[in-house]
């Protein structure tokens, strides 16, 4: 099994400040409390000498195709993709990924994996909801100094601030959201082995516990724990892979 994507599955800031912690991935993670897509899957010991994580921290939709790249390099069973939060998460609305593009590097990632590895099954998760994530991290002061410091300024700027103007650029950056995990969902339907989650992680209605406490930005470790039980179901689902 390979996973690829951004600091989401590379664990970010869920075991301590500014640091990959790849062993709580909610994709390939050894961690015993996490149990991991690759540890439900494949078991301890498979997941560790069977998984592999090329998701990179910061990394944005037109960087999956060199990922994916060398995830088919081991010919998985599995493929794990989940990304597109830092193209929503730009310094401004204006700079954040178009539909258009986001489309094009997704079909180039597959066309990729297909090329060099056809018989791999694919798992496609939703971008999570940024703006639930706004409205759970504000009640906290410490969260919102953090964010004040650049984090996913197109929907974290100005965290108080609930006028027209700061609720039409949050209603903004979720509408592209959408749109992105409407793209996830119909090129992946595209292809006879890759199916998505249904929009199950942006609909999950995630709390404060779920928050980096580092950063009230990414998973904490039970978050990670939360996106590996939505994984698990929806590859194992009843659904037969379109």
């Amino acid at each position: 099994m390979a996973a690829v994507g951004d600091s989401i599955t590379r664990g970010f800031d869920a075991c301590s400040v500014l640091s990959d912690c790849p062993e709580v991935s909610w994709a390939t993670g050894a961690d015993k409390d996490v149990n991991s897509l690759a540890v439900r899957l494949l078991g301890a010991s498979g997941a560790v000498a069977r998984s592999w994580n090329y998701a990179v921290s910061g990394s944005r939709m037109a960087d999956l195709p060199a990922q994916m790249t060398k995830a088919a390099v081991q010919k998985p069973a599995l493929v794990t993709v989940m990304t597109g939060a830092n193209d929503a998460c730009r310094a401004s609305v204006a700079e954040m990924t178009s539909v258009a593009d986001f489309r094009s590097s997704f079909e180039k990632a597959l066309r990729t994996l297909r090329t060099a590895a056809p018989k791999s099954q694919v798992y496609v998760a939703s971008v999570p909801d940024l703006k639930r994530l706004w409205s759970q991290g504000r009640t906290n002061e410490m969260g919102k100094a953090v964010w004040r410091l650049g984090i996913c300024q197109s929907m974290l700027a100005d965290p108080d601030a609930v006028d027209a103007a700061a609720t039409a650029r949050r209603d903004e950056v979720r509408a592209r959201v959408e749109a992105y995990n409407s793209v996830l969902a119909k090129v992946c339907a595209t292809d006879r082995l890759c199916r998505s989650d249904g929009g199950a992680v942006f609909d999950y209605d995630f709390g404060t516990r779920q928050l980096s406490p580092w950063d009230w930005f990414h998973p904490s470790r039970d978050g990670q724990a939360r996106l590996a039980e939505i994984a698990y179901r929806g590859v194992t689902g009843k659904k037969a892979v379109t």
